[in-house]
Protein backbone atom coordinates (compact mmCIF):
# COMPACT_ATOMS: atom_id res chain seq x y z
CA UNK A 1 0.00 0.00 0.00
CA UNK A 2 2.91 2.65 0.51
CA UNK A 3 4.00 2.62 -2.79
CA UNK A 4 1.01 3.16 -4.27
CA UNK A 5 0.13 5.73 -1.60
CA UNK A 6 3.61 7.40 -2.46
CA UNK A 7 2.58 7.42 -6.24
CA UNK A 8 -1.05 8.95 -5.71
CA UNK A 9 0.70 12.10 -3.55
CA UNK A 10 2.84 12.87 -6.84
CA UNK A 11 0.26 12.35 -9.08
CA UNK A 12 -2.14 14.70 -7.18
CA UNK A 13 0.11 17.76 -6.30
CA UNK A 14 2.58 16.59 -3.81
CA UNK A 15 5.84 18.19 -3.10
CA UNK A 16 7.85 16.71 -0.86
CA UNK A 17 7.38 13.68 1.00
CA UNK A 18 9.25 12.21 4.09
CA UNK A 19 9.15 8.28 3.73
CA UNK A 20 10.13 5.94 7.06
CA UNK A 21 10.67 2.55 6.47
CA UNK A 22 10.30 0.43 8.82
CA UNK A 23 11.50 -3.61 9.41
CA UNK A 24 10.05 -6.17 11.81
CA UNK A 25 13.14 -8.74 12.26
CA UNK A 26 12.67 -12.29 12.19
CA UNK A 27 14.17 -12.68 15.64
CA UNK A 28 13.81 -9.84 17.67
CA UNK A 29 16.66 -10.15 19.63
CA UNK A 30 19.54 -11.50 16.92
CA UNK A 31 22.72 -10.83 18.23
CA UNK A 32 21.29 -13.26 21.26
CA UNK A 33 20.15 -16.16 19.25
CA UNK A 34 22.94 -15.67 16.83
CA UNK A 35 25.49 -16.27 19.94
CA UNK A 36 23.24 -18.93 20.92
CA UNK A 37 23.16 -20.98 17.93
CA UNK A 38 27.06 -20.51 17.19
CA UNK A 39 27.83 -21.99 20.58
CA UNK A 40 25.47 -24.97 19.69
CA UNK A 41 26.77 -25.59 16.27
CA UNK A 42 30.57 -25.01 17.02
CA UNK A 43 30.21 -27.77 20.00
CA UNK A 44 29.06 -29.97 17.88
CA UNK A 45 31.71 -29.36 15.17
CA UNK A 46 34.39 -29.44 17.25
CA UNK A 47 33.33 -33.17 18.50
CA UNK A 48 32.86 -34.50 14.99
CA UNK A 49 36.35 -32.33 14.17
CA UNK A 50 37.94 -34.19 17.12
CA UNK A 51 36.42 -38.05 16.20
CA UNK A 52 37.88 -37.31 12.64
CA UNK A 53 41.45 -36.21 14.09
CA UNK A 54 41.17 -39.28 16.30
CA UNK A 55 40.84 -41.93 13.53
CA UNK A 56 43.12 -40.18 11.49
CA UNK A 57 46.06 -40.28 13.90
CA UNK A 58 45.39 -44.33 14.24
CA UNK A 59 48.30 -46.18 12.46
CA UNK A 60 47.81 -47.24 9.00
CA UNK A 61 43.98 -45.30 9.10
CA UNK A 62 41.75 -46.06 6.14
CA UNK A 63 39.67 -43.28 4.20
CA UNK A 64 36.90 -44.70 4.89
CA UNK A 65 37.61 -45.43 8.69
CA UNK A 66 37.78 -41.11 8.88
CA UNK A 67 34.39 -41.02 7.14
CA UNK A 68 32.96 -43.56 9.35
CA UNK A 69 33.83 -42.08 12.68
CA UNK A 70 32.38 -38.50 11.20
CA UNK A 71 29.05 -39.68 10.55
CA UNK A 72 29.25 -41.69 13.72
CA UNK A 73 29.90 -38.68 15.91
CA UNK A 74 27.60 -36.90 13.86
CA UNK A 75 24.28 -39.35 14.71
CA UNK A 76 23.88 -37.72 18.22
CA UNK A 77 22.77 -34.51 16.31
CA UNK A 78 19.71 -33.94 15.34
CA UNK A 79 18.00 -30.53 15.54
CA UNK A 80 18.96 -27.46 14.58
CA UNK A 81 21.90 -26.12 14.54
CA UNK A 82 23.89 -28.52 15.39
CA UNK A 83 22.82 -30.88 13.17
CA UNK A 84 23.48 -28.56 10.41
CA UNK A 85 26.82 -27.82 11.26
CA UNK A 86 27.68 -31.29 11.39
CA UNK A 87 25.90 -32.12 8.76
CA UNK A 88 28.31 -29.67 6.44
CA UNK A 89 31.34 -32.04 7.68
CA UNK A 90 29.78 -34.78 6.71
CA UNK A 91 29.79 -33.56 3.52
CA UNK A 92 32.97 -32.45 3.20
CA UNK A 93 34.58 -35.64 4.59
CA UNK A 94 32.43 -37.37 1.91
CA UNK A 95 33.91 -34.62 -0.67
CA UNK A 96 37.45 -35.29 0.62
CA UNK A 97 37.03 -38.61 0.59
CA UNK A 98 36.16 -39.08 -3.08
CA UNK A 99 39.10 -37.15 -4.36
CA UNK A 100 42.16 -38.54 -6.32
CA UNK A 101 44.92 -39.68 -3.95
CA UNK A 102 42.81 -39.19 -1.18
CA UNK A 103 44.24 -40.35 2.35
CA UNK A 104 43.03 -40.34 6.14
CA UNK A 105 44.88 -37.23 6.81
CA UNK A 106 43.57 -35.23 3.64
CA UNK A 107 39.93 -35.99 4.65
CA UNK A 108 40.57 -34.91 8.70
CA UNK A 109 41.93 -31.79 7.32
CA UNK A 110 39.20 -31.02 4.80
CA UNK A 111 36.70 -31.28 8.23
CA UNK A 112 38.47 -29.22 10.30
CA UNK A 113 39.24 -26.94 7.36
CA UNK A 114 35.08 -26.82 6.97
CA UNK A 115 34.54 -26.01 10.50
CA UNK A 116 34.51 -22.85 10.73
CA UNK A 117 31.97 -21.71 7.26
CA UNK A 118 30.04 -24.48 8.85
CA UNK A 119 29.21 -23.18 12.43
CA UNK A 120 28.66 -19.70 10.38
CA UNK A 121 26.25 -21.64 8.13
CA UNK A 122 24.03 -23.16 10.73
CA UNK A 123 24.07 -19.39 13.14
CA UNK A 124 22.72 -17.86 10.00
CA UNK A 125 20.04 -20.69 9.67
CA UNK A 126 19.21 -20.63 13.01
CA UNK A 127 19.29 -16.71 13.58
CA UNK A 128 18.06 -15.54 9.95
CA UNK A 129 20.56 -12.36 8.97
CA UNK A 130 18.03 -8.85 8.18
CA UNK A 131 21.23 -7.57 5.63
CA UNK A 132 22.63 -9.55 3.09
CA UNK A 133 25.47 -9.95 2.38
CA UNK A 134 28.34 -10.06 0.00
CA UNK A 135 32.22 -11.08 -0.23
CA UNK A 136 34.18 -9.61 -3.45
CA UNK A 137 37.29 -11.19 -3.35
CA UNK A 138 38.23 -11.13 0.29
CA UNK A 139 36.26 -7.97 1.30
CA UNK A 140 33.38 -8.85 2.81
CA UNK A 141 30.47 -6.02 2.71
CA UNK A 142 26.76 -5.99 3.64
CA UNK A 143 23.52 -4.45 2.06
CA UNK A 144 22.96 -0.81 4.07
CA UNK A 145 19.62 -1.60 5.36
CA UNK A 146 17.49 -4.27 5.78
CA UNK A 147 15.48 -6.91 3.88
CA UNK A 148 15.85 -9.33 0.94
CA UNK A 149 16.43 -6.13 -1.08
CA UNK A 150 19.70 -6.42 -0.70
CA UNK A 151 19.57 -10.43 -2.18
CA UNK A 152 20.10 -8.91 -6.12
CA UNK A 153 23.01 -6.77 -5.22
CA UNK A 154 26.24 -7.64 -6.89
CA UNK A 155 29.71 -6.10 -6.84
CA UNK A 156 32.85 -5.85 -9.23
CA UNK A 157 36.52 -4.34 -8.23
CA UNK A 158 38.89 -3.20 -11.17
CA UNK A 159 42.25 -1.67 -10.75
CA UNK A 160 41.60 1.45 -13.43
CA UNK A 161 42.90 3.72 -11.14
CA UNK A 162 44.22 7.54 -10.91
CA UNK A 163 48.08 8.39 -10.30
CA UNK A 164 47.38 11.58 -8.91
CA UNK A 165 45.41 9.83 -5.97
CA UNK A 166 48.45 7.88 -5.13
CA UNK A 167 50.43 10.84 -5.04
CA UNK A 168 48.61 12.92 -2.83
CA UNK A 169 47.80 10.26 -0.32
CA UNK A 170 51.26 9.04 0.34
CA UNK A 171 50.09 5.78 -1.91
CA UNK A 172 51.30 3.50 -4.08
CA UNK A 173 49.50 2.26 -7.00
CA UNK A 174 48.82 -1.49 -5.69
CA UNK A 175 46.86 0.15 -2.75
CA UNK A 176 43.75 1.01 -4.78
CA UNK A 177 41.10 -0.54 -6.33
CA UNK A 178 37.68 0.45 -7.74
CA UNK A 179 34.54 -0.79 -6.31
CA UNK A 180 31.11 -0.69 -8.35
CA UNK A 181 27.94 -2.06 -6.89
CA UNK A 182 24.55 -2.42 -8.35
CA UNK A 183 21.50 -3.26 -7.17
CA UNK A 184 20.01 -5.30 -10.35
CA UNK A 185 16.50 -5.27 -8.99
CA UNK A 186 16.58 -1.83 -8.37
CA UNK A 187 18.41 -0.71 -11.29
CA UNK A 188 20.77 1.46 -9.23
CA UNK A 189 24.47 1.86 -9.74
CA UNK A 190 27.04 3.16 -7.58
CA UNK A 191 31.00 3.40 -8.19
CA UNK A 192 33.85 4.47 -5.96
CA UNK A 193 37.34 4.95 -7.64
CA UNK A 194 40.46 5.04 -6.04
CA UNK A 195 39.59 3.17 -2.79
CA UNK A 196 41.92 1.23 -0.24
CA UNK A 197 42.02 -0.55 2.29
CA UNK A 198 45.11 1.26 4.12
CA UNK A 199 44.73 4.02 6.32
CA UNK A 200 43.67 7.16 4.08
CA UNK A 201 40.90 9.65 3.50
CA UNK A 202 39.75 7.09 0.57
CA UNK A 203 39.51 4.04 3.07
CA UNK A 204 36.22 1.81 2.00
CA UNK A 205 34.93 1.52 4.91
CA UNK A 206 34.38 5.51 5.17
CA UNK A 207 34.06 5.85 1.85
CA UNK A 208 30.82 3.53 1.92
CA UNK A 209 29.84 4.79 5.16
CA UNK A 210 29.56 8.56 3.66
CA UNK A 211 28.72 8.00 0.19
CA UNK A 212 27.10 4.32 -0.55
CA UNK A 213 23.37 4.15 -0.31
CA UNK A 214 23.43 0.02 -0.96
CA UNK A 215 26.32 -1.53 1.39
CA UNK A 216 28.55 -1.08 4.19
CA UNK A 217 31.79 -2.43 4.91
CA UNK A 218 31.64 -5.91 7.37
CA UNK A 219 34.76 -5.31 9.53
CA UNK A 220 37.56 -6.57 9.82
CA UNK A 221 39.38 -4.81 6.62
CA UNK A 222 40.91 -8.01 4.50
CA UNK A 223 44.99 -7.44 5.03
CA UNK A 224 45.23 -7.13 1.24
CA UNK A 225 43.51 -5.49 -1.71
CA UNK A 226 40.70 -7.71 -3.31
CA UNK A 227 41.93 -9.36 -6.48
CA UNK A 228 40.22 -7.36 -8.86
CA UNK A 229 37.09 -9.27 -11.73
CA UNK A 230 37.67 -10.24 -15.05
CA UNK A 231 36.10 -9.23 -17.65
CA UNK A 232 32.85 -10.30 -18.79
CA UNK A 233 32.24 -12.62 -21.63
CA UNK A 234 31.68 -11.37 -25.08
CA UNK A 235 28.02 -9.85 -25.20
CA UNK A 236 27.41 -10.14 -21.49
CA UNK A 237 26.74 -7.27 -18.96
CA UNK A 238 29.48 -6.82 -16.00
CA UNK A 239 26.89 -7.94 -13.56
CA UNK A 240 25.21 -10.51 -15.77
CA UNK A 241 28.65 -12.94 -15.74
CA UNK A 242 29.56 -14.21 -12.37
CA UNK A 243 33.10 -14.11 -12.97
CA UNK A 244 33.01 -10.35 -14.03
CA UNK A 245 31.34 -9.66 -10.52
CA UNK A 246 30.07 -11.33 -7.16
CA UNK A 247 26.69 -11.84 -6.04
CA UNK A 248 24.83 -12.75 -2.67
CA UNK A 249 25.28 -16.60 -1.73
CA UNK A 250 22.70 -18.41 -0.53
CA UNK A 251 24.34 -18.52 2.79
CA UNK A 252 24.42 -14.70 2.89
CA UNK A 253 20.87 -13.80 1.54
CA UNK A 254 18.03 -11.98 4.28
CA UNK A 255 14.72 -12.23 4.65
CA UNK A 256 11.99 -9.36 4.63
CA UNK A 257 11.38 -10.22 8.41
CA UNK A 258 7.89 -10.77 10.26
CA UNK A 259 5.02 -8.42 9.15
CA UNK A 260 4.63 -5.08 10.74
CA UNK A 261 2.13 -4.99 14.30
CA UNK A 262 1.61 -1.91 16.19
CA UNK A 263 4.76 -2.44 18.21
CA UNK A 264 6.53 -1.88 15.08
CA UNK A 265 5.59 1.67 15.07
CA UNK A 266 4.83 2.72 18.90
CA UNK A 267 6.34 -0.66 20.69
CA UNK A 268 8.36 0.04 23.98
CA UNK A 269 11.38 1.86 23.17
CA UNK A 270 10.65 3.23 19.97
CA UNK A 271 10.29 6.97 21.27
CA UNK A 272 13.44 7.41 23.25
CA UNK A 273 15.44 5.66 20.19
CA UNK A 274 13.31 7.47 17.46
CA UNK A 275 12.34 4.22 15.44
CA UNK A 276 8.89 3.61 14.24
CA UNK A 277 6.35 6.19 14.57
CA UNK A 278 8.84 8.07 16.18
CA UNK A 279 11.87 8.55 13.48
CA UNK A 280 9.62 11.67 12.34
CA UNK A 281 11.62 13.16 15.46
CA UNK A 282 14.92 13.20 13.12
CA UNK A 283 12.63 15.27 10.70
CA UNK A 284 12.83 18.83 11.09
CA UNK A 285 8.80 19.99 10.03
CA UNK A 286 6.45 17.72 8.46
CA UNK A 287 2.60 18.78 8.43
CA UNK A 288 0.35 15.66 6.97
CA UNK A 289 0.79 12.18 8.24
CA UNK A 290 -0.08 9.06 6.33
CA UNK A 291 -0.18 5.44 7.38
CA UNK A 292 -0.81 3.23 4.84
CA UNK A 293 -2.39 -0.10 5.67
CA UNK A 294 -0.11 -2.53 6.88
CA UNK A 295 -2.13 -5.51 8.29
CA UNK A 296 -2.96 -8.59 6.60
CA UNK A 297 -6.54 -7.59 6.28
CA UNK A 298 -5.53 -3.86 4.57
CA UNK A 299 -6.15 -2.19 7.65
CA UNK A 300 -4.21 -0.44 10.78
CA UNK A 301 -4.68 -0.59 14.39
CA UNK A 302 -6.76 1.76 16.40
CA UNK A 303 -4.77 1.87 19.17
CA UNK A 304 -1.85 3.18 17.10
CA UNK A 305 -4.50 5.86 15.12
CA UNK A 306 -4.98 7.22 18.60
CA UNK A 307 -1.46 7.53 19.14
CA UNK A 308 -0.25 8.54 15.88
CA UNK A 309 -3.30 11.47 16.02
CA UNK A 310 -1.42 12.55 19.99
CA UNK A 311 2.23 13.09 18.38
CA UNK A 312 0.67 15.13 15.21
CA UNK A 313 -1.01 17.26 18.45
CA UNK A 314 2.35 17.66 19.10
CA UNK A 315 4.22 18.46 15.81
CA UNK A 316 1.81 20.56 15.21
CA UNK A 317 0.76 18.30 11.80
CA UNK A 318 -2.86 16.79 10.56
CA UNK A 319 -3.51 13.16 10.10
CA UNK A 320 -4.40 11.63 6.98
CA UNK A 321 -7.10 8.32 8.26
CA UNK A 322 -7.98 5.74 5.82
CA UNK A 323 -11.21 3.52 6.44
CA UNK A 324 -11.20 0.41 7.19
CA UNK A 325 -11.72 -2.11 4.37
CA UNK A 326 -15.12 -3.33 6.36
CA UNK A 327 -17.11 -0.31 5.40
CA UNK A 328 -18.40 -1.25 2.24
CA UNK A 329 -21.65 1.44 2.42
CA UNK A 330 -22.89 4.19 4.12
CA UNK A 331 -24.35 2.39 7.50
CA UNK A 332 -20.86 1.30 8.31
CA UNK A 333 -19.52 4.02 8.20
CA UNK A 334 -22.13 5.66 10.10
CA UNK A 335 -21.94 2.63 12.68
CA UNK A 336 -18.37 2.63 12.66
CA UNK A 337 -17.18 5.77 13.23
CA UNK A 338 -17.24 5.69 16.86
CA UNK A 339 -15.56 2.60 17.09
CA UNK A 340 -13.71 1.45 14.35
CA UNK A 341 -11.03 4.54 13.28
CA UNK A 342 -10.32 5.53 17.18
CA UNK A 343 -10.51 8.80 19.57
CA UNK A 344 -11.94 12.15 18.02
CA UNK A 345 -9.01 14.28 17.69
CA UNK A 346 -9.16 17.88 16.11
CA UNK A 347 -5.46 16.71 14.74
CA UNK A 348 -6.72 14.05 12.54
CA UNK A 349 -9.52 13.76 9.69
CA UNK A 350 -10.65 10.51 7.76
CA UNK A 351 -11.79 10.07 4.03
CA UNK A 352 -14.29 7.21 2.77
CA UNK A 353 -14.33 5.47 0.74
CA UNK A 354 -11.23 4.08 -0.67
CA UNK A 355 -10.18 4.65 -4.18
CA UNK A 356 -10.33 1.70 -6.66
CA UNK A 357 -7.88 1.89 -9.26
CA UNK A 358 -5.37 -0.94 -11.18
CA UNK A 359 -2.97 -2.44 -9.83
CA UNK A 360 0.09 -2.74 -12.79
CA UNK A 361 1.85 -5.44 -10.32
CA UNK A 362 -1.21 -7.85 -10.67
CA UNK A 363 -1.81 -7.35 -14.72
CA UNK A 364 -4.07 -4.24 -13.91
CA UNK A 365 -6.99 -5.78 -11.60
CA UNK A 366 -9.25 -3.22 -10.26
CA UNK A 367 -8.53 -2.92 -6.53
CA UNK A 368 -9.22 -0.93 -3.54
CA UNK A 369 -6.14 1.46 -2.41
CA UNK A 370 -5.81 3.56 0.74
CA UNK A 371 -6.85 7.10 -0.38
CA UNK A 372 -4.67 8.71 2.22
CA UNK A 373 -1.72 9.25 -0.57
CA UNK A 374 -3.84 11.01 -2.68
CA UNK A 375 -5.60 13.27 0.02
CA UNK A 376 -2.07 14.80 0.93
CA UNK A 377 -0.85 15.49 -2.58
CA UNK A 378 -4.36 17.16 -2.97
CA UNK A 379 -3.94 19.31 0.48
CA UNK A 380 -0.57 19.97 -0.99
CA UNK A 381 -2.05 21.20 -4.38
CA UNK A 382 -4.40 23.31 -2.56
CA UNK A 383 -2.33 24.94 -0.47
CA UNK A 384 0.03 26.27 -3.46
CA UNK A 385 -2.79 26.70 -5.29
CA UNK A 386 -5.20 28.60 -2.95
CA UNK A 387 -3.73 29.32 0.42
CA UNK A 388 -3.85 26.66 3.96
CA UNK A 389 -7.06 28.60 5.01
CA UNK A 390 -8.80 26.67 1.26
CA UNK A 391 -10.68 23.60 2.20
CA UNK A 392 -8.89 20.80 -0.10
CA UNK A 393 -12.55 19.94 -1.22
CA UNK A 394 -15.64 20.63 -4.20
CA UNK A 395 -15.34 20.57 -7.94
CA UNK A 396 -11.64 21.71 -8.02
CA UNK A 397 -10.50 18.93 -5.77
CA UNK A 398 -10.45 15.99 -8.72
CA UNK A 399 -8.37 13.01 -7.76
CA UNK A 400 -6.16 12.61 -10.56
CA UNK A 401 -5.18 8.88 -11.45
CA UNK A 402 -8.40 7.18 -10.01
CA UNK A 403 -11.05 6.12 -12.40
CA UNK A 404 -13.55 4.97 -9.76
CA UNK A 405 -14.35 4.87 -6.20
CA UNK A 406 -15.17 1.50 -3.78
CA UNK A 407 -18.55 2.77 -2.62
CA UNK A 408 -20.90 5.59 -4.72
CA UNK A 409 -22.70 7.70 -2.08
CA UNK A 410 -25.73 9.77 -3.05
CA UNK A 411 -26.49 13.61 -1.86
CA UNK A 412 -28.30 12.71 1.06
CA UNK A 413 -26.17 9.68 2.26
CA UNK A 414 -23.05 12.28 2.40
CA UNK A 415 -25.33 14.70 4.11
CA UNK A 416 -25.63 12.10 6.79
CA UNK A 417 -22.29 11.06 7.06
CA UNK A 418 -20.91 14.93 6.40
CA UNK A 419 -22.72 15.56 9.79
CA UNK A 420 -20.61 12.65 11.76
CA UNK A 421 -17.01 13.72 10.96
CA UNK A 422 -16.67 11.32 8.19
CA UNK A 423 -15.53 13.54 4.89
CA UNK A 424 -16.83 11.42 1.54
CA UNK A 425 -14.78 11.21 -1.80
CA UNK A 426 -17.86 11.68 -4.64
CA UNK A 427 -18.31 11.00 -8.41
CA UNK A 428 -19.28 14.26 -9.49
CA UNK A 429 -20.58 14.49 -13.17
CA UNK A 430 -17.98 16.45 -15.39
CA UNK A 431 -15.86 16.90 -12.26
CA UNK A 432 -14.81 13.43 -12.13
CA UNK A 433 -13.58 12.00 -8.49
CA UNK A 434 -13.58 14.98 -5.73
CA UNK A 435 -13.38 15.07 -2.23
CA UNK A 436 -16.53 16.64 -1.33
CA UNK A 437 -16.10 16.99 3.01
CA UNK A 438 -13.46 19.09 4.77
CA UNK A 439 -14.15 18.34 8.26
CA UNK A 440 -11.84 17.08 11.33
CA UNK A 441 -12.51 13.69 13.68
CA UNK A 442 -14.22 16.26 15.93
CA UNK A 443 -16.24 17.39 12.99
CA UNK A 444 -19.32 16.04 14.37
CA UNK A 445 -21.94 18.67 14.80
CA UNK A 446 -22.81 17.25 17.96
CA UNK A 447 -18.89 18.00 19.34
CA UNK A 448 -20.00 21.84 18.84
CA UNK A 449 -15.91 22.05 18.40
CA UNK A 450 -14.15 24.92 17.39
CA UNK A 451 -11.98 22.81 15.19
CA UNK A 452 -14.63 21.33 13.32
CA UNK A 453 -12.88 22.26 9.99
CA UNK A 454 -10.15 20.68 8.86
CA UNK A 455 -8.82 24.30 6.80
CA UNK A 456 -9.51 26.46 10.32
CA UNK A 457 -7.48 24.05 12.21
CA UNK A 458 -4.58 23.93 9.75
CA UNK A 459 -4.75 27.59 8.95
CA UNK A 460 -4.03 27.81 13.21
CA UNK A 461 -1.28 25.23 12.62
CA UNK A 462 0.24 26.92 10.16
CA UNK A 463 0.44 30.25 12.11
CA UNK A 464 1.43 28.81 15.07
CA UNK A 465 4.28 26.89 13.64
CA UNK A 466 5.19 30.01 11.67
CA UNK A 467 5.12 32.48 14.63
CA UNK A 468 7.19 29.96 16.48
CA UNK A 469 9.87 29.87 14.16
CA UNK A 470 9.90 33.41 13.33
CA UNK A 471 10.39 34.79 17.20
CA UNK A 472 13.82 32.21 17.73
CA UNK A 473 15.28 35.83 17.35
CA UNK A 474 13.64 36.69 20.66
CA UNK A 475 15.53 34.61 23.31
CA UNK A 476 17.68 36.36 25.11
CA UNK A 477 17.31 39.76 24.49
CA UNK A 478 16.33 42.15 26.87
CA UNK A 479 12.33 41.54 27.81
CA UNK A 480 11.20 45.41 28.46
CA UNK A 481 8.86 47.50 25.95
CA UNK A 482 11.57 47.97 23.18
CA UNK A 483 11.33 43.79 22.63
CA UNK A 484 7.59 44.04 22.95
CA UNK A 485 7.07 46.95 20.26
CA UNK A 486 9.57 44.35 17.62
CA UNK A 487 7.06 41.64 18.50
CA UNK A 488 4.22 43.31 17.91
CA UNK A 489 5.87 44.50 14.39
CA UNK A 490 7.11 41.59 13.41
CA UNK A 491 3.96 39.43 14.08
CA UNK A 492 1.71 42.03 12.94
CA UNK A 493 3.61 42.11 9.58
CA UNK A 494 3.21 38.31 9.02
CA UNK A 495 -0.36 38.49 10.06
CA UNK A 496 -1.28 41.87 7.90
CA UNK A 497 0.12 39.47 4.73
CA UNK A 498 -1.98 36.56 5.43
CA UNK A 499 -5.09 39.27 5.88
CA UNK A 500 -4.05 40.48 3.01
CA UNK A 501 -4.25 37.44 0.83
CA UNK A 502 -7.78 36.93 2.31
CA UNK A 503 -7.05 34.32 4.92
CA UNK A 504 -9.56 35.87 7.82
CA UNK A 505 -12.91 37.10 7.93
CA UNK A 506 -13.38 40.91 8.49
CA UNK A 507 -13.30 44.03 6.21
CA UNK A 508 -10.15 45.23 8.45
CA UNK A 509 -6.90 44.14 10.02
CA UNK A 510 -8.83 45.07 13.32
CA UNK A 511 -11.69 43.13 12.58
CA UNK A 512 -9.59 40.18 11.32
CA UNK A 513 -7.02 39.49 13.71
CA UNK A 514 -4.50 41.04 16.64
CA UNK A 515 -1.22 40.39 18.20
CA UNK A 516 -0.86 41.70 21.64
CA UNK A 517 2.56 42.05 23.63
CA UNK A 518 3.27 44.41 26.34
CA UNK A 519 2.61 45.02 30.09
CA UNK A 520 -0.59 43.06 30.17
CA UNK A 521 0.55 40.08 29.16
CA UNK A 522 3.94 40.20 30.35
CA UNK A 523 3.66 41.15 33.73
CA UNK A 524 6.89 41.39 36.32
CA UNK A 525 6.58 37.85 37.56
CA UNK A 526 7.27 36.56 33.55
CA UNK A 527 9.54 38.96 33.83
CA UNK A 528 11.75 37.31 36.40
CA UNK A 529 11.13 34.44 35.45
CA UNK A 530 12.80 35.02 31.66
CA UNK A 531 9.07 34.30 29.97
CA UNK A 532 7.73 36.83 27.70
CA UNK A 533 4.07 35.88 26.77
CA UNK A 534 2.71 37.03 23.21
CA UNK A 535 -1.30 36.58 22.27
CA UNK A 536 -2.63 36.55 18.82
CA UNK A 537 -5.87 36.14 17.78
CA UNK A 538 -7.44 35.77 14.09
CA UNK A 539 -10.97 35.34 12.45
CA UNK A 540 -10.90 32.50 10.85
CA UNK A 541 -12.94 31.70 6.95
CA UNK A 542 -15.20 28.91 7.31
CA UNK A 543 -16.40 26.44 4.56
CA UNK A 544 -19.65 26.71 3.21
CA UNK A 545 -20.53 23.37 2.94
CA UNK A 546 -24.37 23.44 2.58
CA UNK A 547 -26.36 25.72 0.08
CA UNK A 548 -29.85 26.88 0.83
CA UNK A 549 -32.02 27.73 -1.87
CA UNK A 550 -35.11 29.52 -0.74
CA UNK A 551 -37.49 30.07 -3.56
CA UNK A 552 -40.67 32.25 -3.65
CA UNK A 553 -43.69 32.09 -5.79
CA UNK A 554 -45.23 35.74 -6.88
CA UNK A 555 -49.06 35.24 -6.69
CA UNK A 556 -50.43 36.89 -9.86
CA UNK A 557 -51.16 41.05 -9.60
CA UNK A 558 -54.24 42.22 -10.94
CA UNK A 559 -53.07 45.32 -13.53
CA UNK A 560 -55.08 48.25 -12.94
Amino acid sequence: MLGFAVRDFYLNGGGQAIIVRLFNPTDKDRQVALNTARTTAQTAADTVKKAAADAAAVQNAAVQGVVDAVKTAAQPFTTPPAATSVNALVQAATTAAGAANATAATVSNAVAGAVASAVTAAANAAAPITKAQLTVNGLNLEAADEGAWGNYLRARVDYDVSEDIVMSFGLVKDDLFNLTVRDTRGGKTEQFRNVTIKTSPRRIDKVLENESNLVRVLLPLPGTRPSAHASPAAGKDIFEDDTASAKVSDSQKATNGQALTKDSFIGQGKEAAKEGLFALEKADLFNLLCIPPYLADGNVDKELIDSAAKYCERRRALLLIDPPTTWMDKDKAKAGIATDVGSPSKNAAIFFPRLRQTNPLRNNQMEDFAACGAIAGLFARTDAQRGVWKAPAGLDTTLVGVPQLSVNLTDAENGELNTLGVNCLRTIPTAGRVVWGARTRVGDDRLASEWKYIPVRRLALFIEESLYRGTQWVVFEPNDESLWAQIRLNMGAFMQNLFRQGAFQGRTPREAYFVKCDRETTIQNDINLGIVNILVGFAPLKPAEFVIIKLQQMAGQVQV
